[in-house]
């Protein structure tokens, strides 16, 4: 039972959800984040992710009213009826990706992914990435602007603009998608095991520098790049009935 007396707001920062922040929390309150029960979160996708990072590892379920462009994470915009809006709410788990990095001298660096992590090329040539899952290579050298690992909640982001696969809500699978990809020329990605561990190593990485970025937290000059799922933490979307995330994935594959 979600606790809709401790609700904390917070607004993407534009004058319309700044402005509807401030309306929700004279009718129905405000909290701290550390102190909420739910978080409603005004704004776009892009909120939506920052939010979800913010409140991971305080295991609190977050409520999406859309005042962005595209709103896939978001629920409809209305003042009233919230608390009742928030107990019907059904609730997504999402599973992050845990990045381990190791760049050009030596240094480690850890962030976590809720869409996907994604290796980009930082100059004008092409990256060249050898691709291992547990441990094995499965592809010796990708030639490409870069690669990505996806999650289920990520495929219908930045993966699927890169042609990548649709994967359902609730399935064990990550994407491996290229992006670019100059050779091989008909390899078009892989789906993988949520239990894969998929490990990226580059090439002349002096000549040819990567970044790895992991949601918005970027690092660059990588040389070892290491990816799994991470079932320590959590994050959880709440929709109003009918309109979830596996119901807005499914009727994403059916758009043209």
């Amino acid at each position: 039972m979600l606790a809709t007396d401790r609700i904390a707001f917070v607004s993407s920062g534009t004058p319309e959800a700044d402005a509807a922040a401030e309306a929700l929390r004279t009718r129905y309150g405000n909290l701290p984040l550390e102190q909420a029960g739910v978080v409603v979160a005004l704004g776009g996708d892009g909120l939506m992710l920052e939010t979800l990072h913010r409140v991971m590892r305080l295991s609190i379920p977050v409520y999406g009213m859309n005042f962005g462009s595209v709103g896939f994470l978001m629920n409809g915009f209305s003042a009233d009826g919230l608390v009742q809006r928030l107990d019907a709410a059904k609730p997504t788990d999402i599973f992050p990706l845990s990045m381990t990095v190791r760049d050009a001298v030596g240094a480690t660096h850890e962030a976590l992914a809720l869409n996907e992590v994604s290796l980009f090329r930082a100059s004008y040539q092409a990256v060249k990435i050898e691709i291992l899952v547990d441990g094995h290579s499965r592809l010796d050298e990708l030639i490409c602007d870069g690669v990505l690992l996806s999650t289920p909640a990520g495929s219908t982001a930045y993966n699927l603009s890169a042609h990548g696969p649709i994967l359902p809500i609730n399935s064990s699978l990550l994407a491996l998608t290229p992006i670019s990809p100059f050779r091989p020329r008909r390899w078009r990605g892989a789906i993988l095991s949520n239990h894969a561990e998929v490990t990226f190593r580059t090439r002349e990485a002096a000549k040819r520098p990567v970044s790895a970025v992991a949601d918005n937290v970027e690092f660059k000059n990588v040389l070892e790049v290491r990816v799994r799922e991470n079932r320590d933490h959590k994050v959880t979307l709440l929709f109003d009935p009918g309109t979830g995330l596996e119901e807005r994935v499914l009727s994403e594959q059916f758009r043209y």
